[in-house]
């Protein structure tokens, strides 16, 4: 009887890894389904996504840090996370930005 039971049991599968991008216009649906979901807008401008798998579970405006998650998953991680790359990015601009003034400025 004991190897019938351990013969049944399923070992669930790997949880898939978390995936961060920016958002595309085809993306637009499932945003909107996302901000419906946790009762709120959808973020303004540009914005970086975080998804599980196939599904967006996040997404995060990198013009005002307005942030949306799916409620009936565990997403307050992967805000944070958009949130940390959101200001990545941020400062990679403004070190770029402040690179290109200095060599326009050297001649």
């Amino acid at each position: 009887m004991f190897n019938q039971l351990a013969q049944r049991k399923q070992i669930p599968a790997q949880p898939a890894p978390l995936r961060i991008r920016q958002a595309r216009h085809d993306d637009a649906a499932a945003v909107l389904r996302l901000a419906a979901l946790d009762s709120s807008h959808v973020p303004a401008g540009d914005l970086l996504l975080a998804e599980v798998g196939e599904e967006l579970w996040a997404a995060f405006s990198l013009e005002d840090g307005h942030a949306i998650a799916d409620p009936l998953r565990p997403s307050a991680d992967a805000v944070l996370l958009l949130g940390q790359r959101a200001r990545q990015l941020h400062k990679a601009q403004r070190r770029a930005s402040r690179g290109n003034a200095r060599l326009r400025f050297a001649h």
